[in-house]
């Protein structure tokens, strides 16, 4: 495992979050392609295949594995290292996606090693490697909703991971049982138990507009939660847009269409 640059940083912003992080001279951090949000003059970019933590050391197949582990995730197949070529301090910033929060992971206090959401990890310092994580249950696999296939970060420097709307931290003790709607999971570590549980009532899947199916998570470890995916946050768009029928406050049940001719909404 490549040595990981140690760096400092600042989050700013209360809803509409970015990091920055200043770099000494030689230090770099690296981040998905289209996050970097401004960069100080000294401050190069370099594009890499697959996630960067693998340069100068296992060579090309090494760089082809990395590569082909995030496309199966559904990323690119690049990512961005800015590297300090300057002389003194330098900073460069990273912006969120959408409306949450940005956490920061120190690696080293987690055991070195994070599973997260495919689409949450933001930026990390340099040699922290960004993998998959296979569920090994069928059930998770199949009726996971965001899919069996996680990423997995490796390492023992810091990584930051965006959450949608309000952030929850929880540490699980060993055999605790959470049960959480499948998109609003973050991250978590390895020691915890990931499985999906079907609701169980064919009413409440049907009509209470939660899904068929949750996530069970078994402790011992430490979770992540959002209150907002963004899967959530796009349906809510969409169900109060009028091109799709003008959404009512029941568009996660299947008589939501039924309510809104009720009240005069769709009109």
């Amino acid at each position: 495992m490549s040595r990981m640059d140690v760096i400092d940083y600042t989050i700013y912003g209360e809803d509409m979050q970015f990091v920055e992080i200043e770099l000494d001279p030689g230090e770099a951090s690296v981040a998905e392609a289209g996050g970097m949000m401004y960069m100080e003059d000294g401050i190069e970019m370099e594009t890499v295949f697959g996630d960067g933590s693998n340069q100068g050391g296992s060579g090309f197949l090494g760089a082809l594995m990395g590569a082909g582990k995030r496309l199966l995730t559904g990323e690119s197949l690049f990512m961005t290292i800015f590297v300090n070529k300057g002389s003194g301090k330098k900073k460069v910033a990273f912006g969120a996606p959408y409306p949450g929060t940005i956490v920061p992971v120190n690696l080293s206090q987690v055991g070195g090693e994070l599973i997260s959401q495919k689409d949450s990890f933001l930026c990390a310092a340099k040699g922290v490697s960004v993998g998959i994580a296979f569920q090994k249950k069928l059930g998770a696999g199949f009726f996971g909703g965001e899919g069996f296939i996680m990423q997995r970060l490796q390492g023992d420097g810091l990584a930051f991971v965006h959450a949608g709307g309000k952030l929850h931290e929880r540490v699980l003790a060993p055999g605790e049982i959470l049960r959480v709607d499948t998109g609003c999971i973050v991250a978590f570590q390895p020691t915890v138990d990931y499985d999906i549980q079907f609701v169980g009532k064919i009413k409440s899947a049907l009509f209470g507009g939660e899904g068929l199916f949750f996530a069970t998570l078994r402790g011992p470890g430490k979770i992540w939660l959002q209150s907002l995916p963004l899967s959530r946050m796009a349906n809510r768009i969409v169900g109060a847009s009028k091109m799709a029928g003008g959404g009512g406050r029941e568009e996660g049940s299947i008589l939501g269409g039924i309510g809104g001719l009720l009240d005069g909404d769709n009109s």
